[in-house]
């Protein structure tokens, strides 16, 4: 009796291994099929602007601004898609008269002023041409602040009071 029943654990054992080693070699299905599955996105080129004005502070036309101009600064900040190609266009401003930029003080009374690319104030700012600023195309999505630099010009007969413009600035891309 002893002799059937290690004969019979020594089987048990055989099946149990030889069971798991084929449950373990053999794969869930009998057969498998692959296929590619395309996956895909589309970036288009954008650009977002946002401004910080041009503040000049007080002119003087008796003593301070009779004989020199006074200068501002302000900031365009423009945002683009990397690798976007854009511009940058200053309109004329709502008091404009011709191509003259003014400051209003709403009273029929303007200072005029004029808004320019550069810190020596030669290359003028608008809204076409060679006016436009042309930076080099977006190295990142990263914002890039643009500085505007005004200048109100001296000598001019006004009276006192608080005078504004409102100048439109467009990213082109």
């Amino acid at each position: 009796m002893m002799i059937k029943r290690a004969i019979g654990v020594v089987a048990a054992a055989a099946l149990v291994s030889t069971g798991v080693a084929f449950l373990a070699e053999t794969p869930a299905s009998a057969a498998s099929q692959t296929a590619n599955l395309a996956v895909s996105a589309s970036v288009s080129n954008n650009c977002t602007i946002s401004t910080a004005a041009v503040a000049f502070g007080a002119y003087d036309p008796v003593v301070a601004n009779a004989s020199t101009n006074l200068d501002g600064t302000g900031t365009v900040t423009v945002a683009c898609t990397k690798g976007t190609s854009a511009t940058v266009g200053l309109g004329l401003g709502s008091n404009a008269s011709g191509s003259v930029r003014r400051l209003a003080d709403g009273s029929s009374n303007y200072l005029t002023y004029e808004l320019y690319k550069d810190s020596s104030y030669s290359a003028m700012w608008g809204n076409s041409g060679t006016d436009l600023l042309s930076p080099v195309a977006a190295p990142s999505k990263a914002a890039r602040a643009f500085t505007v630099y005004g200048r109100v010009a001296s000598n001019q007969d006004v009276p006192a009071g608080s005078y504004s413009d409102t100048v439109v600035a467009t990213v082109n891309f």
